[in-house]
């Protein structure tokens, strides 16, 4: 059906061609007309034209999916794992259904840190008006009230939301090593309060109307011959467009319009606004952080924006691939002295686990999480961070206030 399609349509180009070439320089804008869309057309658009609607289920049960007490999604009837190609031949149908999954995944993270962990979904801006654009974060009970220990965790960039390291590995994988519950749970148990970032939420999509699409065309300010030059040139190309579409996106979608959060319109900023809100109001005496991957580099912006306050509060920092640049990002040399003796990278390597790996940058040490994989290194790091926020409070406590972990000296001493 889709190779008959497409022979079609290519079989009627190349007939116009013909019929043009034949022609005089009077066909010579319609040469370019079809010089341009052929330009614009490949296989992979052509078969949209043939392609299921795009709508597809709101709920995991709607799919025939559930997660299992494992913690792994599985099909409800045949027990098999996630498929990607559910229709052959058809990537652009198959990946909008796989988003459609994936934002029915990150609401059902959503309840499990509420109904599992326990943790309470707080809205930011905290002053925001009844109508504003708000994000959010999650908070355990004692988050602001704990005196010892706090805990905070900052994903990394793209689809995922707060309570996720990675979608892939969610769907693919297990919630164990795609969220970041065992996290959340462990640091409860171990007394930490608990604070969940949500970085990636800058922004919320509204349709667009058609008179936002006009207000934006509009110039009433200008001479009236210019704007109907002006409005034929737009009807033209419109027209252009629109025959081109048909081909290239049979099933149009909405247009949308972003309205970004205020002071949340990136994950640097979310992560500024947390800080000045809530972490650094909480009573924790000892806050540790665990970015992964961009959140990384939002906790080194932070640094650099918030110095003195990052040093006082907080006694550990564990990162797991971070992508940040101290010199791209230019942070200063007392920063990166910080990092030096407060923090930890634990990155993609096919060394085993804690062992040392070299580094170009004058940062933090950087060592083994025992995985190849980016998206992973945050699960397999999971009972090394532990272990090294326990050593950094321990050696705070025996040292007195303001002592160093010395990470990198142990991991030496270790070798040695």
């Amino acid at each position: 059906m889709y190779v008959s399609s497409i022979s079609l349509i290519w079989l009627l180009i190349w007939i116009s061609m013909a019929q043009i070439q034949q022609g005089g320089p009077d066909e010579k804008e319609k040469t370019t007309a079809l010089k341009d869309l052929l330009s614009r057309i490949d296989l992979d658009e052509l078969m949209k034209k043939d392609e299921p609607p795009l709508e597809f289920p709101d709920t995991l049960e709607g799919f025939e999916y559930a997660f299992n007490e494992k913690g792994q999604l599985r099909h409800i009837k045949t027990g098999e794992p996630f498929v990607f190609n559910y229709r052959e031949d058809l990537h652009r149908w198959n990946q909008k259904r796989y988003e459609a999954l994936g934002e029915i995944i990150t609401k059902y993270v959503y309840e499990l840190l509420e109904e599992e962990c326990h943790l309470e979904k707080v809205y930011i801006p905290v002053e925001a008006m009844e109508n504003e654009p708000r994000s959010f974060i999650f908070m355990s009970e004692d988050a602001m009230t704990n005196p010892d220990k706090l805990m905070v965790l900052i994903h990394g960039s793209g689809v995922v939301r707060a309570g996720q390291w990675a979608r892939r590995l969610i769907i693919n994988e297990d919630l164990d090593s795609g969220t970041q519950i065992p996290y959340i749970k462990r640091a409860i148990e171990e007394g930490y309060g608990v604070i969940v970032l949500n970085p990636n939420e800058n922004y919320i999509e509204v349709e667009k109307t058609k008179a936002q699409v006009q207000l934006s065309s509009d110039s009433s300010d200008e001479p009236v011959e210019k704007r109907e030059r002006k409005d034929k040139i737009q009807k033209d190309t419109k027209k252009r467009r629109d025959f081109y579409e048909k081909y290239r996106n049979p099933q149009k979608e909405k247009e949308t319009v972003q309205l970004y959060i205020r002071e949340n319109g990136s994950p640097e900023e979310h992560a500024i606004y947390v800080w000045d809100h809530f972490i650094s109001q909480s009573a924790a005496e000892n806050v540790f952080i665990v970015a992964h991957s961009y959140g990384g580099l939002a906790f080194v912006e932070l640094m650099i924006q918030r110095e003195a306050e990052v040093k006082n509060k907080v006694t550990a920092v564990a990162l797991t691939d971070s992508v940040h640049n101290v010199w791209h990002q230019e942070a200063g040399k007392t920063i990166r002295e910080w990092m030096r003796e407060n923090c930890c990278n634990w990155v993609s390597s096919s060394e085993p686990l804690d062992t040392s790996v070299e580094s170009m940058l004058p940062d933090c040490p950087r060592v083994s999480a025992g995985t190849e994989r980016h998206e992973l290194t945050s699960w397999k790091s999971f009972p090394s961070i532990f272990r090294f926020f326990g050593e950094a409070l321990e050696a705070k406590h025996s040292s007195g206030p303001g002592a160093p972990t010395r990470r990198s000296q142990r991991i030496r001493y270790e070798e040695l």
